[in-house]
């Protein structure tokens, strides 16, 4: 059977530098996804022209900026990831190769070979997040299993983290005494009866 090898990270989005090349649908997509799970993150989107909703996107997220512009090399001087969603298959691949010669991680919207990552489902609820990874086969999947725990998950988990949180730092002793202490205050969670 095959097995989900990806591994998956969280990234501190307003501490790294993005490129999206793209100012269409598609663009407007991934742009989306990225500031609706870190809305302060930074972006520069590259495009000839851009679809009116990222210029109201980039108005109201001051740690966007568009550039118009077709994609030049030097565009990925300082980045950190990339991804490419233009119309043109030879540009998003011209974006690809140059975005591996330079070490950065790269998406290439809609073709799976030219990834590095992939954006999954996200659930937020507060300080807890999930990612959903149907290894880039089924985005309808993803979707669904996020609407599920979205649904499942209670809008007050928040308040329980914050909980566990305070009472952690309150903790004594060495790192194996307090996950034990952790543990068995969480065990009702894994535990319904």
């Amino acid at each position: 059977m095959e097995q989900n090898e990806l591994y998956p990270i969280f990234l501190k989005l307003h501490n790294l530098n993005v490129l999206i090349v793209g100012g269409g649908n598609v663009g407007l997509e991934k742009l989306s996804f990225l500031l609706k799970s870190s809305p302060n993150a930074n972006v520069e989107v590259v495009a000839p022209d851009f679809h009116l909703e990222i210029k109201v996107l980039a108005e109201n997220h001051p740690s966007i900026k568009l550039t118009e512009a077709k994609f030049k090399k030097k565009m990925l001087k300082k980045r950190h990831m990339v991804i490419a969603c233009t119309d043109d298959l030879k540009v998003n691949k011209r974006v690809y190769e140059l975005s591996r010669k330079r070490y950065l991680i790269c998406n290439i919207a809609d073709t799976p070979d030219l990834c590095d990552y992939y954006l999954g489902g996200i659930v937020t609820k507060g300080n807890v997040k999930i990612a959903i990874s149907t290894n880039g086969k089924s985005p309808t999947t993803a979707k669904r299993l996020r609407e599920f725990f979205e649904e499942v998950i209670p809008e007050d988990i928040n308040q329980m983290v914050e909980n566990l949180n305070q009472y952690r730092k309150t903790l004594k002793g060495n790192f194996e005494d307090k996950v034990k202490k952790m543990n068995e205050i969480t065990a009702s969670l894994k535990n319904k009866e």
